[in-house]
């Protein structure tokens, strides 16, 4: 079983200090924690157990699983229409649509559910613009655990309806995200809640970076030349790189991949702090990518060194490329995603015009999150025929030969 021997975190300068564990409260910043880690932690065998495979790498004690959800062991897609379109000989989508609520999100929820069960808790809190507060909804709901969910008022409706759905007591912030975000974080204080807040609470890192490690041993147990992912409050994009780090920590690999973080050009903090040099300056979203619609993201010391001791960097993708990737994803590898789910192949297909990935390297893109939740992004071009029961009029609707 993997140990916990301490934690860093991530200062806004982007250095990073080292703490006992647990760490302190007043520490701020990302907690990552840190195991004793050598060859013996990586998994052998068939890939079987979704992310509970990997609990020799996480914050686990001895014990049965008590979370009741499958989770985790997601596809990696290898889709030959895209590669041929996209001249990417060797590309590879990790499909995380397949989780229980259509998105990464669930690998966190799960964890923090998991200690949840384990204490006793009742209830978990999180702020979400839609995909993490479905997910704890639903989650909590399996668990027979109490959600509050804090959401900006312009939430979108579809997982607004999952949310209440599920049973998850359900408060719209008038003041957006970042309100709901703080609103959040008070409330799991004063109320003593468990606090499931992306990158405050160092199990929703602990959980994601599962996504590393599966890609690594889909791969053969190698690395791949560049992972692309989507960028918010970033960490989707550290827990990779977390991930990756602790394969090479364990001995399973020599180096990490590149990281190409993607972000909407209507919300691109990240990207102008990566080029500037200095920290984000505060963005006013504007974009449908609601996932990804992150003004002042609160892991963003932690991304900003990932991409850069990586190797990797920044692109940022205007709406109308979100569009087109949700439709080259449903009809060249048969993936649903919503617009921030798509971000990473529209975000691919940027590097690659950019000169950031090379045709003849092993690239994966994340795919974070369904379209199912988001059907009004999902725009066919074509049109569907009404016929009698002829076979001469199925000729003329699709235009076969008679």
């Amino acid at each position: 079983m993997g140990r916990v021997v301490g934690a860093n975190v991530c200062l806004g300068t982007g250095t990073t200090q080292r703490l006992g564990w647990p760490a302190p409260e007043e520490a701020g910043g990302q907690v990552e924690l840190l195991y004793d880690y050598g060859p013996s932690l990586l998994p052998q065998g068939p890939m079987t157990g979704g992310m509970w495979r990997y609990r020799d790498l996480l914050p686990l004690g001895e014990g049965e699983i008590l979370y009741p959800l499958p989770v985790g062991g997601t596809p990696l897609l290898a889709p030959p229409v895209l590669r041929r379109e996209t001249g990417l000989e060797y590309l590879f989508l990790k499909d995380e649509t397949r989780g229980p609520t259509g998105s990464n999100k669930d690998r966190a929820t799960a964890l923090v559910l998991e200690h949840a069960l384990r204490t006793g808790a009742s209830t978990v809190t999180c702020a979400s613009m839609g995909n993490v507060a479905t997910s704890l909804a639903v989650g909590a709901a399996a668990a027979g655990l109490q959600a509050v969910v804090f959401v900006p008022v312009g939430v979108n409706p579809a997982k607004l309806r999952l949310m209440l759905l599920a049973g998850a007591k359900v408060l719209k912030v008038r003041e957006g995200y970042e309100a709901a975000f703080r609103l959040s974080r008070a409330a799991a204080r004063e109320y003593g809640w468990i606090d499931r807040n992306t990158g405050v609470n160092p199990m929703t890192l602990e959980g994601k970076k599962t996504v590393a490690y599966e890609i690594w041993e889909q791969l053969g147990r190698r690395m791949p030349d560049a992972v692309v992912a989507p960028v918010g409050d970033g960490p989707t994009l550290s827990a990779l790189a977390k991930g990756f780090r602790e394969i090479v920590e364990c001995g399973g690999a020599q180096s990490v991949p590149r990281i190409i973080g993607v972000q909407a050009e209507g919300c691109q903090p990240l990207k102008l702090a990566f080029e500037r040099g200095g920290i984000p300056e505060h963005a006013e979203p504007d974009t449908i990518a609601d996932g990804i619609a992150v003004g002042a993201p609160v892991s963003a010391a932690s991304v900003l060194r990932d991409v850069r001791e990586s190797g990797g960097a920044f692109v940022a993708v205007p709406d109308a490329q979100f569009l087109a990737a949700i439709k080259r994803l449903a009809q060249g590898a048969g993936i649903l995603a919503e617009p921030a789910g798509a971000a990473a192949f529209a975000g691919t297909l940027a590097a690659l015009s950019q000169g950031l990935l090379e045709p003849t390297q092993t690239v994966v893109a994340l795919v974070t999150g369904s379209g199912l939740k988001t059907p009004e992004y999902l725009r066919p071009a074509g049109r569907a025929h009404t016929v009698s029961d002829q076979l001469a009029e199925v000729e003329g609707a699709l235009g076969l030969p008679t």
